[in-house]
């Protein structure tokens, strides 16, 4: 006959073997063999749910009664995070809870261009999976109405960048947190900026930040760019940019024409004096930057020289020399020029 102690012992010693049996259990990797599982955790799901779906799955060797009990010895350690999760080898029963209680959710990420448009950005959005799109069928105006800016356009309002996001979020989440970049950082630039008297506001700095962007991709010239078209403000002479008649020609197919330089746009430079009524594009940081801080002369024209610099000129003839010289077609027309003066 068993005494009370060796009952006790005896049962003590079955409790101890069922721990670290459950302990055991609870580590058990999960079963992926390769590559990565994607878990879509939904909203308002129970442990006691997500332990069927895990053991229907064959997700975990765990026993869906044991990893119900583990939760719910350590509920205090937080409640289940709704989303989207990356599952490895290798992870456990254990940290798959840690995981889902901590939130560490897939991070997704968008990528904008330096010197994209507004309606290159709307195209990137609404062919990002995961995201909620909730501004297809949204002016541009409604858009910044949406953000709290109904009176601004939208080109320029935006910083390029790489944004992160997660499963469900809205396409105008990101356009919030890009906006309030692109407010942040013209703020900054134009506090700091070595010539922000040369424009009345920093949405002009903006809109001509946006010009030096299309205008050159390489960044020591962009310095001397910005002193070009602030020369040019100054003396009252037009800006005649490219980049800006293409902006507001509704069909352009790549060959910019003769006609295309006299079209009947708020953007023709060519035609009208002083900056375009908005920016062109979504400028980047080193164009706000050159744009506030240009380099100091008394350049007024420039050309490309064929491998992404560009020529810079003082005068008409400097630069007409320089346009033999780089497009090896002798002397043209100089499409940069134009009499000081309406």
């Amino acid at each position: 006959m068993r005494t009370p102690i060796a009952i006790l012992v005896s049962s003590l010693l079955m409790v101890l073997a069922a721990g670290m049996w459950a302990v055991n259990a609870i580590d058990r990797p999960i079963r992926i063999d390769a590559g990565h599982l994607v878990y879509d955790l939904s909203r308002g799901t129970t442990i006691n749910s997500l332990a069927s779906d895990l053991s229907r799955r064959e997700i975990i060797a765990t026993p869906s009664l044991v990893f119900r009990l583990y939760a719910r010895l350590t509920r205090s350690e937080g409640r289940l995070k709704a989303g989207e999760y990356r599952l490895d080898p290798g992870m456990t029963s254990r940290s798959l809870l840690v995981m889902f209680r901590a939130g560490k959710v897939i991070q997704r990420q968008v990528t904008f261009v330096e010197g994209w448009t507004f309606a290159d950005w709307r195209r990137m959005l609404s062919a990002q999976q995961g995201l909620e799109q909730t501004i297809r069928d949204k002016t541009g105006a409604q858009v910044m109405a949406l953000l709290g800016e109904p009176d601004v356009a939208p080109e320029g309002e935006f910083f390029p960048d790489t944004y992160h996001y997660t499963r469900g979020e809205t396409d105008l989440s990101i356009l919030e947190r890009a906006h309030r970049r692109m407010v942040e950082t013209l703020a900054r630039e134009w506090h700091e900026g070595s010539d922000a008297v040369a424009f009345s506001s920093p949405y002009q700095a903006l809109i001509l930040a946006s010009i030096v962007e299309k205008e050159t991709g390489y960044e020591p010239d962009r310095p001397k760019v910005a002193r070009v078209f602030i020369n040019r403000l100054a003396k009252h002479m037009k800006l005649q940019s490219d980049p800006t008649i293409i902006y507001g020609l509704k069909d352009f197919n790549g060959d910019l024409t003769r006609a295309d330089l006299k079209a009947d746009t708020p953007y023709n430079t060519y035609t009208a004096f002083g900056l375009p009524p908005t920016p062109i594009c979504n400028p980047g940081l080193d164009a706000i930057h050159a744009t506030l801080n240009p380099d100091p002369g008394d350049f007024y024209y420039f050309v490309a020289r064929g491998d992404g610099s560009s020529e810079f000129s003082r005068t008409l003839k400097e630069h007409n020399d320089a346009v033999a010289r780089f497009q090896k077609a002798g002397r043209v027309e100089d499409y940069r020029s134009a009499p000081v003066g309406k």
